[in-house]
């Protein structure tokens, strides 16, 4: 009776657990998100300062569309083409205002090809697979010293924080398309396998081979 007791109260446990841990954690991003978007009421006078929870989400909001149909508009492109030709005579602002701008249009233009194709590759050794992410092309510096061959950069992002990983400069014919979106390969990476379709892959892996040393960590 004992064992049957404690084996229900252990399952319940480990029930709560699996409801609690992943609503926690959503719940403390979410408010994290909306207390760094409730920052940009600092650009109100502290006296109309209005208290009014998540209202800083709106005006952030308001912000970022504002801003895209400025940038959008003629003379809005011509000022923020002058205001990025000022800051690339700032030694600093220069590299950290010029990297976030090409990572933002990487990510988010839709001509980009930055996360819009999940691969399969061998890593860390041969007969090892895991989940990457085409980022785009090397520089021909980087293909003229791999040899030759057309490479694609890839993302293996680590688990389950896949906003760290390693950049892997591979031989095209080494990467495994998979038919499966953007967002069903992060979160099979932040699941830690656990979640995800039964998606098969596009082509034929390549072989099990021992990868050239060609391969590049980044």
């Amino acid at each position: 009776m004992n064992g049957q007791l404690g084996a229900t109260l252990r399952r319940w446990f480990i029930a709560g657990l699996l409801v609690w841990i992943p609503l926690g954690a959503t719940l403390l991003v979410i408010g994290f998100l909306v207390g760094l978007l409730d920052t940009s009421l600092l650009l109100i006078p502290a006296p109309m300062r209005p208290h009014i929870p998540g209202l800083g989400v709106l005006l952030s909001l308001a912000l970022v569309l504002g801003t895209g149909a400025i940038a959008a508009n003629l003379l809005g492109g011509r000022f923020l083409k002058w205001l990025e030709g000022l800051f690339q005579h700032i030694p600093l602002i220069r590299s950290v205002y010029g990297g976030m701008k090409k990572l933002a249009e990487t990510l988010f233009s839709d001509n980009g090809t930055s996360f819009r194709q999940v691969l399969l590759i061998q890593y860390p050794r041969a007969g090892c697979w895991t989940l990457a992410f085409q980022t785009g092309t090397p520089p021909p510096q980087v293909q003229r010293a791999a040899g030759g061959g057309e490479l694609v950069t890839v993302f293996v992002p680590t688990t389950p924080n896949p906003t760290s990983g390693f950049v892997l400069f591979l031989p095209r014919a080494e990467t495994v398309p998979l038919s499966l979106s953007v967002e069903e390969g992060m979160r099979l990476v932040i699941s830690l396998g656990v979640l995800g379709p039964d998606a098969p892959a596009t082509g034929s892996g390549p072989s099990t081979q021992t990868l050239p040393a060609a391969t590049i960590h980044g």
